[in-house]
């Protein structure tokens, strides 16, 4: 009867929501028992609840220091938060359904078809199996081509920071426990030249933020480009130029007085890792302006539909580029590799923009007015976390509990996506079949 209930009377959208707030709360309450803090430690309320909130958001954003605060079992549940806010709740009920040999009902072929973006309900089933197969074989990748550089760093314990950073960094969250060698927040600087973690890092957070639903496409299609769905190639190659142009721009801006080879490394860490990562190789407390926009620009973007990642989207940045050009060329419709994009595609990527530009702004401003901090400054912060990045100007740690809650309900808003909390709160459908007088307004 409970569950029909559910079915009769939540929505999809609203299950979706209630499962990562459950996460978020058994992961707090965890994270408040005295094991997982160290000697001499206890985490707050606060505490707990902004760095669950952070790892089941994949953000990474931290008012403690996840290695020098947190024991091995606070950073066990931690990563546990890590891998199933990137995989997203719904995926992980699903799966373990289906390895416990439950059958899927329509309901929840439905929640996940909405859970993961997919853009039909038929296979999804199989989809959930690639998407842990694909997660398992990039994470042990990972972990293993990080493993001897970390254990000729750090010993025995090479083993666990493999598997950890490993972790985060497919699933974007940007989560590090390097703070007992290098010092607290310190991220990934002491290897900020070392191609055997900066490679690696890269390529996951690279695999992790395109999206299953694209490798879904590559895994079948392989290099015949022409064959894969408009989506798989919009993703590919705007993520390509979001890594190429910033680099380069990076390169120019803040590290070309470095020689070649060490501007190459921070250049390009520091336009992968904006797509949503929240790892750093460099301090960008000394960033110029324009470098700080850029960063923020990338964050907003984040990575792709069906993803680990973030962000607005590379593909609401596509289409609203494409709408752009459509206009300059005054076609009726708009159009991406010789398809049509529908009117409402274009209109959920305009309101998205707009959503996510006024949140940073506003957020920003009453941070700013209530710590006493410069707007800019606040803004990096809030941009992060709207855009579940994690990287910071080192803020953070310091505000006060008002502008904690607010990036707290940023993280949870960029993770669980807009548009979602509003079909949620609204939960209407869509019954016009009719249809109002038109008007002529002129805009621009």
């Amino acid at each position: 009867m409970a569950a029909r209930f559910m079915r009769k009377k939540r929505s999809s959208f609203q299950i979706v929501i209630a499962g990562f707030l459950g996460v978020i709360l058994v992961g707090t309450i965890l994270l408040m028992l005295p094991v997982a803090a160290k000697e001499g430690n206890c985490a707050s309320l606060e505490d707990a609840l902004f760095t669950s909130v952070s790892a089941v958001c994949v953000t990474g954003l931290v008012i403690r220091d996840t290695a020098t605060f947190w024991s091995g079992f606070g950073q066990t549940v931690i990563l546990i938060l890590i891998q199933i806010g990137g995989l997203g709740v719904v995926s992980v009920a699903a799966f373990i359904a289906m390895i416990s040999g439950r059958k899927i009902s329509l309901f929840q072929r439905s929640m996940l078809q909405d859970s993961i973006s997919a853009h039909q309900i038929g296979g999804l089933v199989k989809l959930t199996g690639f998407i842990f197969k694909t997660a398992l074989i990039a994470e042990t990748a990972g972990a293993l081509l990080m493993l001897p550089t970390f254990c000729m760093e750090y010993g025995v314990s090479g083993i666990w920071m493999s598997v950890f950073h490993s972790v985060s960094a497919f699933c974007n969250a940007g989560f590090d426990i390097m703070g007992d060698k290098t010092g607290p927040f310190s991220s990934l600087t002491s290897f900020a030249f070392s191609p055997g973690i900066i490679l690696p890092v890269c390529l996951l957070i690279i695999v992790g933020g395109i999206g299953f639903l694209t490798w879904k496409d590559i895994a079948e299609n392989r290099l015949h480009f022409r064959r894969y769905r408009m989506q798989s190639k919009v993703v590919i190659i705007t993520t390509g130029m979001l890594i190429i142009v910033p680099m380069l721009l990076l390169f120019l801006l803040e590290y070309s007085g470095s020689s070649v080879r060490n501007g190459f490394w921070l250049s390009l860490f520091q336009a992968v890792t904006p797509r949503t990562a929240g790892f750093n190789t460099a301090s960008f407390s000394f960033m110029s302006g324009a470098g700080r926009v850029l960063l923020i620009v990338l964050m907003l973007i984040g990575g792709s539909p069906g993803s680990t990642a973030g962000g607005m989207k590379t593909t609401t940045v596509a289409v609203l580029a494409a709408n752009a050009l459509s206009v300059f060329r005054r076609k009726k419709s708009v159009q991406i590799f010789g398809r049509r994009v529908e009117d409402s595609t274009v209109r959920n990527a305009a309101t998205l923009i707009m959503m996510y530009l006024t949140l940073t702004v506003a957020g920003a401003a009453v941070i700013s007015i209530v710590d006493s901090l410069p707007v800019g400054t606040c803004m990096f912060e809030t941009a992060s976390a709207i855009g579940t990045v994690g990287l910071t100007l080192g803020i953070t740690p310091s505000l006060s509990l008002v502008s904690h809650l607010i990036l707290i309900l940023f993280m949870f808003l960029g993770r669980v996506g807009g548009l979602t909390l509003i079909y949620a709160a609204l939960n209407v459908n869509n019954t016009e079949v009719s249809q109002r007088p038109v008007e002529k307004i002129n805009v621009g």
